[in-house]
């Protein structure tokens, strides 16, 4: 699987509610941060809107699939469109940028996301067969710092 179909497939697995699989997808050390702020250079000096480690990220699902949690009743429909794909190192970890666009359906209101995303993935396996997991995945919002409303969506 190439890069541009790893992304493809991360996206569908959000679309069509596959969290657990989307879950496997990440490295045991991950790390998923949306920042707070444009041009954020660290989570921990700054608040950010999300920034878990793989533990966290396991709860957000889990979480997401409890039966009493409200606050993401009903669950979104969304549609993850990926593009403007730019593979920039490829080493031990491949580096790469691109843009999504998002929209979410929810409670009968709709919702259109826009951002810039960095994975920083890692192969496994060779030839054909061979995958990425992804070790980092950062969601810089275009309007991180407007009203958000509430965010009950994995970008």
């Amino acid at each position: 699987m190439n890069v541009e179909q790893f992304l493809y497939h991360e996206a569908r697995l959000l679309d069509t509610g596959q969290l657990e699989a989307w879950l496997e997808l990440f490295t045991d050390d991950a790390t998923y941060w949306v920042p707070l702020e444009e041009n954020q250079k660290d989570p921990l000096e700054t608040s950010s809107i999300i920034h878990d480690d793989r533990t966290l990220l396991e709860l957000r699902v889990k979480q997401a699939r409890h039966p009493r949690a409200h606050a993401r009743l009903p669950l979104a429909r969304t549609v993850h469109q990926v593009g403007n794909i730019q593979i920039l190192e490829k080493d031990a970890e491949v580096h790469v940028n691109s843009t999504l666009q998002l929209v979410e359906f929810r409670a009968e209101k709709q919702r259109v996301w826009g951002a810039l995303v960095e994975h920083r993935l890692r192969r496994v396996g060779e030839g054909k067969a061979g995958s990425f997991r992804i070790a980092h995945k950062r969601v810089d919002l275009v309007n991180s710092e407007g009203e958000l409303d509430g965010i009950a969506i994995l970008f």
